[in-house]
């Protein structure tokens, strides 16, 4: 099988309402500030960010975009982009099961909605990159999920039809939208969880 993950949810850490609270505690009072704060900040992964994601704005442009929408100064407003790539911390659940799916035959890809800056970062700071035989990442494509085209595109690199692709993602929009292209898709909530799918397929 070829197993396709996403990267943030899935394989690395993201918990912005924690590290965000962390991070900028002065706009932080509680835990609905922290929610207003994530969602104004990220758009949900649209608008700006989106663009970041796209590869079609730099980091300097982001962040003056951000302090502009939303008021929060450009020092915090750097903070966070820059934090980023440190809090994308492996799950290591994922990692030893992307270990067992690989030491057992099947071939692994990737397919994340990642800005070019983070997407470099974790290329060389993460040995078990080099388990990937390939992937796509949305800044080198210009390109985000869930879009049919980088679903397209992702087909046409890993060499695989559709149905022979069996796709890990978090967001429940990008599984969906795989899902109607064909390929094969589980929504990830925890590691334990796709561990047992994965199981259940007789993958494991």
């Amino acid at each position: 099988m070829n197993v396709v993950f996403d990267f943030g949810g899935v394989v690395f850490r993201w918990q912005p309402h924690e590290f965000m609270a962390r991070l900028l505690p002065h706009h932080a009072t509680g835990e609905a500030a922290v929610a207003a704060l994530v969602t104004e900040f990220f758009q949900g992964y649209s608008g700006d960010w989106a663009e970041f994601d796209r590869g079609m704005v730099d980091e300097a442009r982001l962040a003056q975009r951000i302090a502009w929408r939303t008021g929060i100064a450009l020092p915090d407003v750097q903070k966070i982009i820059d934090a980023v790539p440190f809090e994308l911390q492996p799950v290591e659940p994922m990692v030893r099961l992307m270990e067992r799916l690989r030491e057992g035959g099947h071939r692994l890809f990737f397919l994340s909605n990642m800005p070019a800056p983070y997407a470099q970062h974790l290329e060389t700071t993460h040995e078990f990159m080099r388990w990937f035989e390939g992937g796509v990442f949305s800044s080198r494509v210009q390109l985000v999920k869930p879009e049919p085209a980088i679903f397209h595109e992702a087909v046409r690199r890993f060499g695989a039809a559709p149905n022979e692709l069996l796709f890990i993602d978090d967001f429940a929009l990008n599984v969906k939208a795989a899902r109607a292209l064909g390929w094969q898709a589980v929504h990830c909530l925890s590691a334990q969880q796709v561990e047992a799918d994965l199981a259940a397929r007789g993958l494991l």
